[in-house]
């Protein structure tokens, strides 16, 4: 009799045209990572032999090759019409007598004394490339217990070659039909059921960035995270300080969670969801070293592979074990160029109707069609925005029809953000209204442009497409150009840019849009008297038992994202600058701000870090930056000082740093730059030189101060300039004194980017660096390299 069953110690990659790719995947990591600690599943498969044999058996090759060759490949109208049929065909013919003996008799090896519960998983001999992953397109049926079960399981999965999506996905990868099997994969199930389940990727999905692992993860059964019906929590882990067995952990989302999907006690499905209780929703659904823990698997499997991976796990709510349960080739993101970035942007603004989770960098525009099932395929032209509640595998055919989906369910693991990254189309999922919001036949503009929140837009608006290609760029040899940045969702897409590191993160975006609560109402919580404030701030930090704690994790996470897209060059965070007028717009800040008649000039920066109404909020961002430097081990961050107007204001905030540990002599890689935006800051460069490890030069403000003009007045706006001759000699003046003590000075400003002859003033200067908005930064490398190519000889420069 001829072996159909192959247990998964018995497969490695070598056999994927006699298991599967899935299979294959299973058995090499069973065999190969289990002895590095990764725990999989066992279990067997019945081997592509058993599929073909079964269309022996019963002459099913020329009549589902005839129901092939009648396919519609320009349009695809009787896509349904033949899959039905070639399934059917399969399914009423039995499974042959010898094969059911086989596949019975190993799953009571398998199982033992009783019967198990076992994942019975399609894994097709095409699937799981790398440049097709074929995931979803074929059929697994969860918790099916008892030989018959399995047999009827195994037969559902042979007849799941020829569904729809599977049928078009095959024809839009260029596979021949006949020639591609299903081996079936036969697992001991994980009672995630009781715990969480979810998925990996070691590279971050949007961008591709490589240093990144991203897991999300639902409770319960994995199948909510890619049928996209809930919101799952999402963890990004970095790679590099990992391997430092530091605190990896840059970011952690609390998803809702919604739903948890569990087993049937019945015998009318297999499984159902349930609602999640509250406290279980506000629970992440991994602890920090079950996260720690699962990254360093995805580590091992990706350098196994030598490739980006997608991986499943599944965590055991009975036993608590962890579990991978399936591995395969990422096929997006490891399949483009690099050097290359596409850059899309909108110009012009429009009335948002929804917003969710951005899928990729793109905007599209077009019209809306609300779909509430993939049956309604003939209602969508090529081109169309597909607007639903959720998508699944079966959707697949339909959605290449697609320019852009917009769901009101799914997070970024979820089938739609799988199909949008695939399809290379923008997605917003997870908005929650947008079949309500958004109108059939409405003209919309899908934007993903915009940072990691996608917003949906009423009518057509004009957008830009603009390709850039670093490959043969040419450099600057002296002057580093170096970006300036806020937005941590940014912070991945943009290092694939030129640069030389970020010489100016601004802290006041992280606390605005991270945060959004003023520092001194979280410190003084229990005495806010504004209770519409108090109750705000209850919401945003409710899982949080100490309201401080909320602040050092939200600022630290906004700073470590930065941190590692740019890893291991320099990132400069300039710590909190907001004016009073600015933070009492804060959630809870009217209470703690003074009113100024020019906040410009008031109790900003530095004044602030050691005074009563905001020494104590100093504290919490000096907390977050030494739990990013010391616990997650980004010693590329360093901190610089705002609007530090006198030498001894300077020594005073730099021992009020020390007082909560951000201290040079206990971490001597920390270093600590002024901000020059103040005369004085030039007058008495020398001196502060002595107090400082570095400058940069804030042009705004020391242009401001050195005319005496308030550049948020229209009235004298136009005398407001760099080119100055006044300003040019204190910028002179600073970056000499800076070169005479050996000490780096940059400048942060759009000036150098608009005006090539200032960006050639500051490069015979002898600056250091010069930084750049992302949006000037190519311009203004090219105006330093101009510049530096002007100068008679390198010697000319002050390095």
């Amino acid at each position: 009799m001829q072996p159909f069953i192959k247990k998964f110690n018995q497969v490695n990659l070598a056999d994927i045209t006699a298991v599967g790719g899935k299979n294959a995947s299973l058995g090499e990591m069973l065999n190969q990572l289990s002895s590095k600690g990764i725990r999989l599943p066992d279990g067997f498969a019945a081997t592509a032999s058993c599929f073909w044999n079964f269309l022996e058996s019963y002459n099913l090759t020329t009549a589902l090759q005839q129901l092939m060759d009648r396919l519609d490949r320009n349009n695809y109208v009787n896509l349904k019409e033949i899959g039905k049929a070639a399934r059917e065909l399969i399914l009423s013919h039995e499974l042959p007598p010898a094969t059911q003996a086989q596949i019975i008799n190993a799953y009571r090896e398998l199982s033992g004394t009783e019967d198990i519960a076992v994942a019975v998983r399609s894994s097709a001999t095409a699937e799981d490339l790398p440049e097709a992953s074929f995931a979803g397109q074929h059929d697994s049926f969860l918790h099916i217990e008892g030989g018959e079960a399995v047999i009827r399981a195994v037969h559902k999965c042979f007849a799941s070659l020829y569904t729809d999506r599977a049928i078009k996905y095959r024809e839009d990868k260029g596979f021949d039909h006949s020639k591609v099997a299903i081996s079936v994969g036969i697992q001991k199930m994980v009672r995630s059921d009781r715990g969480s389940a979810g998925v990996c990727f070691t590279l971050e999905p949007e961008s591709g960035f490589r240093d990144i692992i991203h897991i999300s993860g639902v409770w319960g059964l994995g199948e909510n995270i890619v049928q996209g019906t809930i919101n799952p929590d999402e963890f990004l882990v970095f790679k590099p300080t990992l391997a430092q067995n530091k605190n990896a952990i840059i970011q952690k989302r609390l998803g809702d969670k919604a739903q948890t999907m569990i087993y049937a006690t019945d015998s009318s499905s297999t499984t159902y969801n349930i609602d999640t209780p509250l406290n279980k929703r506000e629970q992440f659904v991994l602890a920090d070293h079950e996260i720690k823990q699962l990254a360093e698997w995805c580590l091992i499997i990706e350098e196994h592979y030598k490739k980006p991976m997608d991986i499943e796990w599944a965590k055991d709510g009975i036993t608590g074990e962890m579990f991978i349960i399936q591995a395969r080739p990422e096929t997006v993101h490891s399949q483009k160029k690099l050097n290359t970035v596409t850059e899309y942007a909108l110009q012009e603004k429009g009335e948002k109707i929804t917003s969710g989770n951005a899928i990729g960098f793109k905007i599209a525009s077009g019209r809306a069609r609300i779909v509430h099932s993939p049956n309604e395929d003939s209602q969508i032209e090529k081109g169309d925005i597909i607007v639903t509640d959720t998508t699944s595998p079966d959707w697949d055919p339909i959605l290449k029809k697609a320019s852009a989906i917009v769901t009101n369910k799914g997070g970024r693991t979820s089938h739609a953000s799988i199909i949008a990254r695939e399809l290379g189309i923008p997605a917003v999922v997870g908005c929650g209204n947008a079949t309500e919001e958004i109108n059939n036949d409405m003209p919309i503009t899908v934007s993903c442009a915009e940072g990691k929140t996608g917003n949906v837009y009423r009518g057509l608006l004009k957008w830009k497409v603009e390709e850039h290609d670093f490959n043969n760029m040419y450099l600057p040899r002296h002057t580093k150009p170096l970006l300036i940045i806020g937005e941590p969702e940014k912070a991945f897409q943009l290092s694939f840019y030129p640069n030389e590191g970020v010489g100016l993160m601004r802290l006041e975006f992280i606390v605005n849009h991270y945060m959004q609560i003023h520092p001194m109402a979280l410190v003084k919580f229990d005495e806010l008297k504004d209770q519409a404030a108090k109750h705000k701030i209850e919401e945003l930090t409710h899982s949080y038992k100490h309201k401080q704690q909320y602040f050092i994790d939200k600022v630290s996470q906004g700073i470590a994202t930065i941190a590692a897209a740019f890893y291991p060059k320099d990132v400069i965070v300039r710590l909190s600058d907001f004016k009073t007028n600015e933070y009492a717009n804060l959630i809870g800040g009217k209470e703690f701000e003074p009113k100024e008649e020019n906040p410009m000039i008031g109790f900003r920066g530095a004044s602030r870090y050691y005074h009563p109404l905001y020494k104590d909020a100093f504290k919490l961002e000096c907390k977050a930056v030494l739990k990013v430097r010391n616990e997650m081990g980004f010693t590329n961050v360093k901190v610089m000082i705002p609007f530090c107007r006198t030498l001894q204001e300077g020594k005073r905030v730099i021992e009020e740093m020390e007082r909560h540990g951000l201290s040079r002599d206990y971490s001597p890689s920390l270093e600590i730059y002024l901000m020059v935006e103040i005369p004085s800051n030039v007058i008495l460069l020398n001196e502060f030189a002595q107090v400082f490890d570095g400058f940069s030069i804030g042009s705004n403000d020391l242009t401001q101060l050195t005319l005496g003009i308030d550049r948020d007045s229209a009235i004298v706006s136009q005398l407001f300039s760099e080119q100055d001759q006044a300003v040019k000699t204190m910028l002179s003046m600073a970056i000499h004194r800076a070169n005479e003590a050996g000490i780096k000075i940059g400048l942060c400003g759009q000036a150098p980017s608009d005006m090539p002859d200032f960006a050639q003033f500051l490069v015979e200067q002898g600056i250091t660096s010069i930084s750049f908005n992302p949006d000037a930064l190519l311009k203004g490398i090219q105006n330093i390299v101009e510049a530096e190519n002007k100068l008679k000889s390198p010697a000319n420069l002050s390095l």
